[in-house]
Formats: structure tokens, C-alpha cells, sequence
């Protein structure tokens, strides 16, 4: 029997995936219901049973006489430190076995109707059957969600058993996220084992993955990314090399004297500037001293030496001048 569903099933999806149309929206839905209708996609897988074959399957799962199931909430801090424990909301800390198996029915039971509603609607879209489709989506979100508010403790236990080298505690509490909801989905509620060894299993085989995928980056990019350490220093580079191009130039000019300096204009410019033998530089008094003049004169020695160097300076990098 089990079979002939799993069989029946590939043949659904085989039509849909086949099927050239898209699933189009057709008029006359609500706000609300146009957002839900939006998010259904166009291939749904489920695990099957035999129940959902049966005359009254949908009524045992969901009807007013089905069992209503209190789920145990967990709540977590991921960006605190390993040590924090979760806060269990309510005196109970897990579900039985039946109340699993049977959200776990529910959730894909409304997969198996989704997905034969959606056969139908992308051959031809209609109101009726979009309608259908909102309503078993939102069924199979809804035990989807309670599945894994009730598995939550799960992955931070696995969490705290791990440890991945460069890895924050958070990443690692996100990835086992994501390998609960696959686990949610692939699931066989009826083989008789628990969801806890399947999904604790699934979570360790992520974090297994995450850190040898971590470990190949590091081989690749030994290096943290510095955004400092990526600023261009281009112009800095080549201000210091116009300086000390510059100051060889200002050097040669003084050297063979192409600014026609005389010898107390040359004097003052080598002393002020550190172009001396010493390489420091003098104040103007100090100057004063060495060649007897006051400090006010050697300022106006100093003003006029220099013009003479910018235009020597300027002759020079303007090279000769075509006739």
C-alpha cells in the first residue's frame, strides 16, 4: 500500500514539473490569502502513509474530535555565551510519542493535499482550489512550526558539543536551525523511532560539514579581512616620492648653483633648510649669528633665495621650450 502512494506521488510530481503553465493568481482572493497563495511553491514534496489514503484521514487529523497537542516552548539566546541554558515557557519539556507522530502526520498530510491541489491548479488556475491551497498551506506551516518550536532545545544541546575553530557560537546555533527544518521535512514519523535521534544526527552531519567547509577557507584565506589594510596608499606613495624627488632636485640646483644664489643666499638656504653636512636645522637667529646679520635680514635673504629657486625649479620641470 505504501508503495503504491510513493508511486502515485512521483507520477503528481512528474505531471507538475512537466506542466509548461505557472501558478497564476487568479482574481478574488483577499490580501491576506494573495501573500499566502504567493509563497506556495511550485513543487511540494511529503513523506507518505497509508493513513492518507484512507476514507476520513483529513477528519482524524484535523477535524473538531482530533486531538489538540500543547507544545513545549523554548526560547534561547544565540548571541550569548555557551553557558546560558534555555528557558523552558510551560511545565512540559517534550512531546510524548503520539503527539510526534501525529504532528508529524498533520504536517504531511497537508503536504500530500497541497501538492494534489497544485497539480490541478498549474493545468488549470481556479478560485476554488487556490482557496484550498491557502488553507492547507497555512495547516502545513502551522506543524511545521510547532515541530520545530518542540526540537529547539536540540539544536543548542548539539551546539554546546561542538566546537568549530573560527566559528561564532551564533553561526553555529544558525546552521543547526536550518538542519532541523531539513530534517523536519524528510522525517518518517511512522518507522517508530524517535524525532531526536533522526534530527540530532542531522544537526551533528551540518556542523560536521560547516567545519570542514571552514577548514578548506582557512587553507584558501589564512588572513581576516581588514578593511584598513585595503586602503590604497597610492597617493601617500607618491607625495613621498615627489618630496624626495624634489628635494634632490632643490639639492642639485643649490649644488651647481643654476639659481644664481650668492653665497649668503646659498648659506641661509642650506643652514634653514637642513640641507647641511649635519642635517639640522637652524633657526633664523641662529643663522644670524653664523654669517652677521640680524634675524630680519636673513628672513628677506631667505624670501628672495627662494624665489629664485622656484624659478629655477620651474625652468626645470617645464623643460626646454620648443620654438
Amino acid at each position: 500500500m505504501k508503495t503504491a502512494h510513493k508511486l502515485a506521488d512521483k507520477k503528481l510530481h512528474e505531471a507538475a514539473a512537466s506542466s509548461p503553465s505557472e501558478l497564476g493568481t487568479p482574481n478574488g482572493l483577499s490580501e491576506s490569502e494573495r501573500r499566502t497563495y504567493a509563497r506556495i511553491p511550485v513543487k511540494i514534496d511529503h513523506v507518505p502513509s497509508d493513513l492518507f489514503g484512507q476514507p476520513g484521514a483529513e477528519d482524524k487529523l484535523f477535524g473538531p474530535k482530533a486531538d489538540d497537542i500543547e507544545i513545549p516552548l523554548w526560547t534561547c539566546f544565540p548571541e550569548a555565551v555557551e553557558d546560558v541554558k534555555p528557558v523552558r515557557k510551560g511545565r512540559r519539556s517534550r512531546l510524548s510519542g503520539k503527539e510526534e507522530v501525529l504532528l508529524f502526520l498533520r504536517y504531511n498530510y497537508a503536504r500530500y493535499r497541497l501538492g494534489g491541489l497544485l497539480a490541478g491548479q498549474l493545468k488549470r488556475a481556479t478560485l476554488g482550489r487556490a482557496k484550498q491551497m491557502v488553507v492547507w498551506y497555512d495547516r502545513a506551516m502551522e506543524a511545521r512550526a510547532d515541530l520545530v518550536r518542540a526540537n529547539l532545545a536540540l539544536v543548542l544541546a548539539m551546539a554546546k558539543r561542538t566546537r568549530i575553530p573560527n566559528v561564532d557560537f551564533g553561526e553555529v546555533v544558525s546552521e543547526g536551525n536550518m538542519a532541523l527544518l531539513r530534517a523536519v521535512e524528510k522525517f518518517d514519523a511512522e518507522r517508530g523511532f524517535k524525532f531526536s535521534t533522526y534530527g540530532c544526527r542531522a544537526i551533528l552531519k551540518s556542523f560536521n560539514r560547516m567545519a570542514t567547509k571552514t577548514g578548506q577557507y582557512r587553507q584558501r584565506f589564512p588572513a581576516e579581512y581588514d578593511p584598513a589594510m585595503e586602503k590604497s596608499d597610492y597617493d601617500t606613495k607618491r607625495h613621498e616620492f615627489q618630496q624626495a624627488d624634489t628635494i634632490e632636485t632643490v639639492r642639485d640646483i643649490l649644488v651647481v648653483n643654476r639659481a644664481q644664489l650668492t653665497d649668503i643666499e646659498r648659506t641661509v638656504v642650506m643652514e634653514r633648510f637642513a640641507m647641511n653636512p649635519a642635517g639640522r636645522r637652524m633657526t633664523l637667529a641662529e643663522v644670524g649669528k653664523m654669517v652677521g646679520l640680524t634675524n630680519e635680514r636673513v628672513r628677506q635673504i631667505q624670501g628672495c633665495a627662494l624665489g629664485k629657486l622656484r624659478k629655477a625649479l620651474s625652468e626645470e620641470f617645464a623643460g626646454p621650450q620648443v620654438a
